[in-house]
């Protein structure tokens, strides 16, 4: 396993270790779902395939079905934050302006306007 992974997987299982019952409990539901919802989309996948497959040729369907997925995800995922940071400077700068605008003149070193009559 490499330095990466084994690092993540430390760090989650800390996150486990931490986790109350009933947080483990919602965990282990979510992950059953997930799980569910692959098995239907792989079986999905093999029906719309066509394909007439043994059972020893299923479950290598499956496996190279789940295992392609995951890599076309994390494609995904990588893709996702790069255009992500890509876009983040300009909606900072955005926001900065429209917040600059809503706020008034906060430049300790203007002085606001004394007009001359107001000494008396």
């Amino acid at each position: 396993m490499p330095p990466e992974a084994r690092q993540n997987f430390r760090r989650n299982a800390e996150r486990w270790m931490r986790m109350s019952p009933e947080e483990r409990n919602v965990m282990r539901q979510r992950e059953n779902l997930r799980r569910d919802m692959i098995k239907r989309e792989t079986e999905a996948a093999l029906r719309d395939s066509g394909l007439r497959l043994n059972p020893q040729e299923r479950a290598q369907f499956e496996s190279r079905y789940i295992q392609e997925r995951r890599k076309v995800e994390q494609g995904l995922r990588q893709q996702i934050e790069t255009e992500r940071q890509q876009q983040l400077p300009a909606l900072i700068q955005q926001l900065k302006k429209e917040f600059q605008i809503d706020q008034p003149a906060r430049n300790p070193a203007t002085k606001p306007a004394v007009s001359p009559n107001s000494k008396k």
